[in-house]
């Protein structure tokens, strides 16, 4: 790769910023968060390899989620940081089974036990964002969003927000997240930061990276604090996008 990302963003009004690009690494120990997939992908030597390439590129973000190969990923980055004596900005998630048949979803007490798992298999006192994986239906989000804000309170994590929302579900999210914290008599806090847009799949006529959703496939786009873009074309197209003789975008 030639050139690096150049600078970061804001994600929101709180004090987290974030690089354009950062590193997905669903692919460490498994395929996503798939429990059939567990053990495939990337060995932890090829993970380690190519989180040196990205760091030598000027990629200091890497992006995981607890269930990425059932632990897997986040313990490949914990290996790595503890090896390179280096601290990537770090994004992680929750809401599926570490394996099949365990539970998932974002129970409050669920929530505070699966981020110390992921502190400790990353080997951090802390991880930058913290997002919900998926919505939970089965949860009031109040009740979870109270988990994240407690967990951001409690210095365990910058700032958190929500990944894999549809448009109805991030406009509940946001107004639950506001009258959380006038409730906490906090109105000038950040509320849920940070947004994934969803795969294609989720919202009709989404379109990969850099480009921007439009007002009818996420109505509160406006009111979203932050928002992270993930890019759902096959590995095949952005390999062709992103060329060695191209500048980062």
């Amino acid at each position: 790769m030639s050139g690096t990302p150049e600078g970061e963003r804001p994600s929101g009004p709180s004090a987290l910023t974030v690089s354009r690009i950062a590193l997905g690494c669903g692919n460490f120990g498994g395929i996503g968060s798939a429990p059939e997939f567990f053990g495939a992908g990337l060995t932890e030597d090829q993970a380690l390899a190519l989180m040196d390439a990205a760091w030598q590129s000027g990629i200091t973000h890497f992006d995981t989620a607890d269930a990425y190969g059932g632990g897997r990923s986040e313990q490949a980055i914990g290996r790595w940081i503890a090896s390179r004596g280096v601290r990537p900005r770090l994004t992680t998630k929750t809401f599926n089974p570490m394996q099949a048949g365990a539970d998932h979803g974002l129970k409050p007490e669920r929530i505070a036990r699966q981020l110390r798992a992921s502190l400790d298999r990353l080997g951090v006192g802390r991880v930058d964002l913290y997002l919900a994986h998926e919505f939970d239906p089965g949860v009031p989000l109040p009740e979870s969003l109270g988990a994240f804000d407690e967990a951001q309170t409690g210095g365990l994590i910058g700032a958190y927000g929500v990944s894999n929302f549809d448009a109805p579900q991030l406009a509940a999210a946001l107004a639950a997240g506001t009258e959380l914290l006038l409730a906490a008599g906090a109105p000038g806090r950040a509320r849920p930061a940070s947004v994934v847009c969803p795969a294609a799949g989720r919202l009709p006529g989404v379109q990969p990276a850099g480009r921007r959703l439009a007002h009818r496939q996420v109505p509160a786009r406006r009111a979203v604090p932050g928002r992270l873009a993930d890019d759902p074309a096959p590995r095949a197209v952005r390999r062709a996008r992103y060329r060695p003789d191209l500048r980062w975008p």
